[in-house]
């Protein structure tokens, strides 16, 4: 198990510093739009952006890195925006996603030297020291690199650079468990001295349980729950029984509903715990307990 990092002594630490403020962005497309989508992620932090395929995660990622524009709103990364500092705006990110964006036949080598010519903050002694502590090939071309030793390279290229928010896009798809442990802990290690964040985007909630102090659920679009990690945990109660114990007024207040082999499961903010009755069990739920009950009562 990793262990998650003091909060409060991080705080001491950054100041309590906004190093990523998204405020009212949105995007329209013909199919889809993304709608006033707001939070903060102070330095020092992890947050995990959750959802489903089509929600907008990757969106939502996408404007923070500036690949694609908003249509309203602003992202300012350790203060700035993109509009105001270009250069440095994108210096400040790196980002990893699910898929390899380097050309097929280049090497290590040849990823070196663009790295070097493109990034001012570029150290070709870490880019180096990471390669061969990850025993990464110089002389193979990349198209013949597993699944783990690309992402490793990613990892590379970006943790050789002064960045100072990590931006990770599903990163952890299709990796073996030891390499997404892997994974979780240089998250941690890029984030211990409080000057850095990390957003991170994935369909392993249990990999959030481990590492994130907030989580941001985005549905449709649209935000759905955003709050501390350890908050959200503690609002709400995993709700089991049969259904002919559940009241007019209990009923209004679950969420998600199901039925299963033994009645029901679902979902009840905590607040609300004195409507249940001595034939109703319940316990603290899981992220994705949570997240699961929030898109069925969606549907």
């Amino acid at each position: 198990m990793l262990r998650q990092h003091d909060g409060d002594e991080q705080k001491g630490m950054s100041g309590n510093m906004e190093l990523l403020e998204v405020r009212n962005v949105s995007k329209h497309y013909k199919n889809f739009s993304l709608e006033n989508i707001d939070f903060v992620l102070p330095k020092g932090y992890i947050m995990g952006y959750v959802g489903q395929n089509g929600a907008g995660k990757s969106t939502t990622l996408n404007i923070i890195t500036n690949i694609c524009k908003c249509v309203e709103g602003e992202v300012y990364v350790n203060g700035i925006t993109c509009a105001e500092d270009a250069v440095r705006y994108k210096e400040y990110i790196g980002y990893i996603g699910d898929e390899f964006y380097y050309p097929d036949n280049f090497t290590v080598k040849n990823i070196r030297g663009i790295l070097k010519n493109f990034y001012t903050t570029f150290s070709p002694e870490k880019f180096d020291e990471l390669v061969k502590k990850w025993k990464l090939s110089d002389k193979m071309k990349v198209k013949d690199f597993s699944r783990g030793m690309k992402v490793k390279l990613m990892f590379a290229s970006v943790l050789s650079r002064d960045t100072k928010l990590l931006v990770l896009d599903e990163a952890t798809n299709g990796l073996d468990p030891v390499m997404r442990v892997e994974v979780l802990r240089l998250m941690q290690e890029y984030i211990a001295d409080g000057e850095r964040s990390v957003i991170f985007s994935t369909h392993i909630l249990s990999d959030l349980e481990q590492i994130a102090d907030y989580i941001f659920f985005i549905h449709d679009g649209k935000k759905v729950l955003y709050d501390a990690k350890d908050e959200l945990l503690e609002s709400y109660l995993l709700v089991k029984g049969e259904r002919k114990a559940v009241t007019a007024e209990l009923r209004r207040q679950l969420i998600g509903m199901v039925d299963n082999a033994y009645g029901f499961e679902a979902i009840l903010p905590s607040d609300k715990a004195d409507l249940l009755t001595s034939e109703l069990y319940f316990e603290k739920p899981s992220i994705d307990q949570i997240v699961v009950h929030y898109i069925k009562d969606k549907k």
